[in-house]
């Protein structure tokens, strides 16, 4: 398990990310590189043994393209905002030099990290070697913490937001996003009417609520 391994390996996996990323951007028609890693039966994981992937699409996935008309309706400094509205907030998780990591105020999973860099980079071959060794000490925590929360590994989606290769990526901050559907020590969250049909995510508990459960463990 990546959370089971020293800071030197996860710091050497985020120089592959980061190599990958630029290498993968240069290919003609790419416009969207995508690293992540599911852990977990329980979403959905074919092959049992820890392992992560990338994905470089040659369009601009709908998820992103969402976050562009956000963008386009809310201005340039969404991140920034986004940020600042976090920071200091009963969700924070972790704050250091270079990065916040925080449960979202609007969370769609019972479990669910965003993590920010402070500075403005669009993807993970932006960042300085400090930070990338301060990331790698952050992102090796967060995952820990969700070793802990419960008396077994939690399942989760490690998903790294990179912005698109179109004009209006300049503005798309690089963003983590831990997500679990793991509610309980032996519970599921499953999609039911709401979710599946309208697209309408109902909270099974306040984000707040799974922050301090997150920062207990990170204790």
């Amino acid at each position: 398990s990546l959370s089971k391994m020293p800071v030197e390996r996860v710091r050497t996996l985020i120089d592959v990310w980061a190599d990958r990323t630029e290498t993968l951007q240069a290919l003609p028609g790419v416009r969207q590189v995508f690293p992540f890693e599911n852990r977990g039966q329980d979403i959905g994981v074919t092959l049992h043994h820890p392992h992560g992937q990338i994905y470089a699409y040659p369009f601009v996935t709908p998820r992103t393209s969402k976050l562009l008309d956000s963008i386009g309706k809310y201005g340039a400094d969404l991140f920034a905002d986004t940020l600042k509205f976090e920071q200091g907030s009963a969700r924070e998780l972790i704050k250091s030099d270079n990065f916040t990591a925080y449960v979202p105020f609007a969370g769609r999973w019972p479990i669910e990290i965003h993590l920010l860099p402070h500075r403005h980079v669009q993807h993970l071959a932006q960042l300085t070697s400090d930070e990338k060794e301060e990331l790698a000490e952050t992102y090796r925590r967060l995952l820990h913490a969700l070793d802990d929360i419960y008396e077994t590994p939690t399942p989760y989606i490690s998903a790294w937001h990179q912005a698109p290769l179109v004009e209006a990526g300049k503005n798309v901050r690089l963003q983590l996003q831990i997500t679990s559907p793991r509610r309980a020590a032996d519970k599921l969250k499953y999609l039911a009417g709401s979710e599946s049909a309208m697209g309408a995510f109902i909270a099974d508990f306040p984000p707040e609520t799974t922050a301090a459960q997150l920062r207990e463990a990170l204790s």
